[in-house]
């Protein structure tokens, strides 16, 4: 029998993970940023300054925003000075976040921003190139997290570091029985109301509860060649920090 990975609470072909994903984020993403300030309540503004806080970019620093579609990462980053690649497999993520950085007047890469077209698991990028590699909300949709990792291992200099912001599973009493009805049942009612799609919504709301466990999750990255590992849970683990260095 060949190979299945998940795809909410379905187990799929590789290959067609790789697609449906694909024809998700197409799907939503001109309206992504404003359903991400609907579901969250503005939060993941805060979630996402925090996360660039703790990378530290530095100025004239290479950096790799990979999953970076529509630039949120990435302008705080090169707001600090580093020189950000954006990556995403999906180009029509990346063409919003083109349209943005123009409204922005962030001319592309003259601003410290260059945008590119790239599969987390297999980058075209050289061994070495990149002092910190950063995903925010895009490893879960990855079909095979673990050559994600590895890639992002490969691409990163030594002493480079990752980073990694993703949702997680809430450990405080009461908030994770309520979050989870809110998310079952009006996050899909907020998606085919402000974007004009359920299915994508509830697809996305299904792969949180299908990643992994936080302690399984830095397991998987040590195992890709990580070293000083750390998770940072915010809100009892309903979004968490991971990171680890290169060495």
């Amino acid at each position: 029998m060949s190979e299945s990975v998940s795809f909410g609470y379905e187990q799929v072909a590789p290959e067609e993970k790789t697609e449906r994903v694909g024809a998700v984020f197409s799907s939503v993403a001109k309206k992504y940023d404003v359903m991400n300030d609907a579901m969250s309540g503005g939060m993941h503004r805060l979630w996402k300054d925090k996360f660039v806080r703790r990378v530290k970019p530095q100025p004239g620093e290479a950096i790799l925003d990979m999953a970076g579609g529509t630039g949120d990462i990435a302008f705080r980053l090169a707001a600090c000075g580093a020189e950000v690649t954006v990556s995403d497999i999906n180009q029509d993520m990346l063409d919003v976040g083109i349209e943005r950085a123009m409204q922005r007047g962030i001319a592309n890469e003259e601003g410290g921003l260059v945008w590119s077209c790239q599969n987390a698991e297999e980058l075209a990028f050289p061994d070495r190139m990149f002092d910190a590699y950063t995903i925010a909300f895009g490893i879960r949709n990855v079909t095979r997290i673990d050559k994600a990792l590895a890639e992002a291992h490969r691409v990163l200099k030594f002493g480079g570091r990752f980073f990694c912001l993703e949702f997680s599973t809430t450990e405080w009493p009461g908030f994770k029985e309520a979050y989870d009805a809110y998310s079952h049942k009006l996050v899909p009612r907020i998606g085919k109301a402000i974007a004009g799609d359920a299915d994508s919504y509830r697809y996305l709301i299904e792969s949180i509860r299908r990643f992994p466990t936080m302690p399984e999750f830095e397991q998987m990255i040590r195992k890709a060649g990580f070293a000083r590992t750390r998770v940072e849970p915010i809100m009892g683990g309903l979004v968490a920090i991971h990171s680890g260095w290169k060495i």
